[in-house]
């Protein structure tokens, strides 16, 4: 009788302490790499949010030489403004839409009617991707009215928007580069603003010319975020221009951002420019006047 060769099978796989060592090989390795993922993601949107500011500084050049002035702040009859749906209250930005490659929004706004009218109410709910921050698009709720994370610069003290501020963007302004005596290159013209700080609740949108798109620079910077505490440095920091802080109704509050360590910023020489949230208190306070006399220097 011949016998058949026995045939064995051998079974190969892994151990459960092999698995598991696999498992915390590939925890750490995505432990590494998610930090560094979301670096080079901030970095990109960091970058985006710049080259927004720089197109937005370029529209505001390009209406300068068109009407040898920088648009209005903001358009109403009377001051100051106050943070409600009361008044024509066109911003600057709405001025600025044919500069920034957006005049067929421009043509169809009623300009007869307030920014708040229901004639105009749809072109509130309009997204312009240049007036959004890249770090700020998460924040979007779907509300009928845009936010915009820029803001032009009312002045260096924490005061309400009215006719007299010492910025280059307030109530009815018609600056003109000749009246801008501390230089162009130290003087703020815009800024980042986040769309989950205090000042202003609920935010009234990008044609609405009041703490959603104008600020000052007599508030800390990133303080209405981090602290909680609307008029931070409330009085101002130099203590040759004392000013009690506004009621928040008329508060304007100052710029601040998502990014780490300060916010981004355009010069009114064209240049954009991070500001750091540890610059000299009294250094950024004279940023925001465009003739103050003050010495700038480095920051």
């Amino acid at each position: 009788m011949n016998k058949q060769p026995h045939s064995s099978r051998t079974t190969t796989g892994f151990t459960l302490v092999e698995l598991l060592v696999v498992i915390s090989i590939i925890s750490i390795l995505v432990a590494l790499l998610l930090p560094a993922v979301q670096q080079a993601r901030e970095a990109a949107r960091r970058t985006q949010c710049k080259n927004n500011l720089a197109e937005l500084s370029i529209g505001l050049h390009s209406y300068q030489q068109s009407f040898n002035m920088l648009p209005p702040g903001v358009v109403n009859p009377t001051g100051p403004i106050m943070n409600a749906e009361n008044g024509y209250h066109m911003s600057w930005l709405v001025q600025l839409l044919p500069q920034i490659d957006q005049s067929p929004l421009f043509q169809k706004i009623d300009f007869n009617v307030s920014a708040y009218a229901a004639e105009n109410h749809q072109f509130r709910g309009m997204f312009i991707n240049v007036t959004r921050c890249p770090s700020d698009i998460d924040l979007t709720t779907g509300d009928p009215v845009v936010s915009s994370s820029y803001a032009g610069c009312i002045g260096g003290e924490n005061v309400p928007i009215d006719k007299d501020n010492s910025g280059l963007l307030f109530l009815n302004s018609s600056v003109g580069y000749e009246q801008i005596r501390d230089g162009a290159s130290n003087t703020l013209l815009l800024g980042e603003r986040t769309l989950d700080d205090i000042p202003l609740k609920p935010d009234l949108g990008w044609m609405s010319g009041t703490a959603a798109t104008l600020r000052n620079t007599g508030v800390a910077i990133n303080a209405d975020r981090q602290s909680g505490i609307l008029n931070a440095y409330a009085g101002g920091f130099d203590p040759n221009t004392p000013h009690e802080p506004p009621p928040e109704e008329l508060s304007t509050g100052g710029f601040s951002s998502r990014h780490t360590g300060g916010f981004q910023s355009a010069l009114a020489d064209g240049s954009v420019r991070f500001i750091s949230e540890n610059i000299d208190p009294l250094l950024f306070q004279n940023l925001g006047r465009r003739e103050d006399g003050q010495m700038i220097g480095e920051f």
